[in-house]
């Protein structure tokens, strides 16, 4: 049995119900970051278009940015099955081709990228390379450039360090604000999440990011979105 999937499955049916009371109050501003991934869907991208979602968990926010546009196939990929599972239900609702791949986001990005068999108009990901180590992220940025087609782009949503702060400033800003703001939550809810923070996330700086980015030949890089309170930012690296 493959210990990381059955982690990665343990942890979404444990805290899918929290990660539901996040979306439904807006704490991560998902509605308006969503809502700027479907204007870039319908003014930026070919018709039809093909799209690559890396981490895409239960797809609810990426449906509601794909409702409405020329979306010809959509590629998601998940570690976690019951994640999967809940994905494709959410996904019914779009008329296009669909696949999913229940795998390790690092692992499918390369096999893809060494195959050259596939490619896409975007790649995008939300909350999910913080998780990732600096030479990870590194990786993973240099494969989705041989995954887009030309002027394709890759949407990097994601926590990110304001400029000259390290990630334990980071994260004491960013649970300060929980705290003060996240009123909705009960305190296990917020006792998972800090412990999750705490552990798991390694944001970089927008700055770290974009070097990564030219140094594996994107040819422009701009942010489209920055969240209140300073945490988020809605990145686009374009081939």
């Amino acid at each position: 049995m493959n210990t990381l999937k059955t982690q990665s499955d343990n942890y979404f049916k444990k805290n899918w119900e929290t990660y539901q009371k996040v979306l439904a109050n807006n704490y991560m501003e998902h509605r308006e970051i969503y809502g700027v991934l479907h204007k870039l869907l319908t003014d930026y991208l070919p018709t039809p278009f093909s799209l690559l979602e890396l981490g895409c968990g239960d797809a609810s926010s990426s449906v509601q940015a794909l409702l409405n546009t020329t979306v010809a196939s959509y590629t998601g990929i998940d570690l976690s099955a019951a994640a999967l599972e809940i994905a494709q239900g959410n996904m019914a609702q779009i008329n296009c081709e669909q696949t999913f791949i229940e795998d390790d986001i690092s692992k499918v990005v390369e096999e893809l990228a060494e195959n050259r068999k596939q490619s896409f108009d975007i790649v995008t990901t939300s909350f999910v390379l913080h998780h990732l180590s600096l030479a990870q992220k590194d990786k993973v940025i240099e494969q989705v450039f041989h995954l887009l087609k030309p002027k394709g782009v890759f949407v990097l949503i994601d926590i990110v360090c304001k400029e000259g702060e390290d990630r334990e400033k980071f994260v004491n800003r960013y649970l300060e604000n929980m705290r003060q703001n996240w009123t909705a939550l009960s305190s296990q809810d917020m006792s998972m999440i800090e412990n999750h923070i705490s552990t798991y996330d390694l944001p970089e700086t927008q700055t770290t990011l974009y070097q990564i980015a030219q140094k594996h030949n994107f040819v422009r890089f701009e942010c489209l979105y920055k969240d209140t309170p300073e945490s988020a930012q809605f990145l686009c690296l374009y081939k």
